[in-house]
């Protein structure tokens, strides 16, 4: 998917986990070493997830590649101020989430001000709302629902989206959510609580 240049938890890990964080402990270790190789299997292991993770947020799948691209060259040359103090997994989806929040920000700030500066006259262009880029899903089954739910999920505030991405799109645990949000299981849960109250009332969605 990507062809990215090159610069010159909480609780006791499953025995898969451990393993995957050992193999990324060793990762990490070589990243820091400057090495191309170890970075190509960085992206190789995550580009999937945090792909879809981005896609989520953004639902425009050539900015969810843009993003994407950019968090994994942010890791590249940040690398060497990771102190383990997070899983790696964690780091890059809070890292994700925070790029894709921001572009989308940038996104809208740039549409507010054409809008205001066409209706000021400072040019003659009429503002084109931006194509509606269909999530993946919603193209393939061919279900209003789901864009409509998709929709409703994007217009969550930040962190209830975040949280709620990351339970349903990448089914973290609870406790992984509260490691990349940097808050507590409580909380993600209310914030999950909150997300799904708020979904379920505009879309009469029955609780799963």
């Amino acid at each position: 998917m990507y062809t990215l240049p090159l610069p010159a938890v909480h609780g006791v890990l499953a025995p898969a986990q451990s393993v995957a964080a050992t193999a990324d402990a060793e990762l990490v270790a070589q990243l820091q070493q400057g090495s191309e190789t170890a970075f190509r299997t960085l992206v190789e292991r995550y580009q999937n997830r945090i792909y879809r993770t981005v896609l989520a947020l953004l639902q425009s799948p050539e900015e969810a590649e843009d993003v994407a691209q950019e968090v994994f060259v942010e890791v590249y040359q940040t690398i060497g101020r990771f102190r383990g103090e997070a899983a790696l997994s964690t780091w890059l989806y809070r890292l994700a989430t925070s790029r894709a929040l921001k572009h989308r920000q940038r996104a809208r700030a740039q549409k507010r001000f054409a809008y205001f500066t066409s209706l000021l006259g400072f040019n003659n262009q009429v503002l084109h709302e931006p194509p509606d880029h269909a999530h993946p899903q919603a193209q393939l089954e061919g279900q209003q629902q789901v864009a409509l739910l998709l929709a409703h999920i994007a217009r969550l505030p930040g962190q209830q989206q975040v949280a709620f991405t990351l339970r349903h799109e990448q089914d973290l645990s609870y406790e992984e959510i509260a490691a990349v949000l940097e808050t507590t299981v409580p909380a993600v849960e209310s914030l999950l609580f909150r997300a799904r109250k708020t979904l379920r009332t505009h879309l009469s969605l029955r609780h799963d």
